[in-house]
């Protein structure tokens, strides 16, 4: 992933509970989503395609219902 001129901010989910077995994303990177492991912080990244994204998030949040 092309690196940019300001740190990206990471977040969690707020359903992770303050746990360590979490995935982060961080926002403002135009079209895809950056995905990281939150215990390896300065390792590798996925970017994932926007509408892939939001498809996926929308079937998990569909599950919890």
């Amino acid at each position: 992933m092309k690196s940019n001129s300001r740190p990206m901010a990471w977040r969690k989910s707020s359903y992770s509970n303050g746990r360590a077995n979490c995935v982060e994303v961080a926002d403002g990177v135009p079209g895809v989503v950056p995905v990281r492991d939150s215990k390896v912080p300065g390792g590798p990244q996925l970017a994932v395609n926007a509408g892939a994204w939001s498809a996926f998030v929308a079937s998990l949040k569909s599950d919890l219902d």
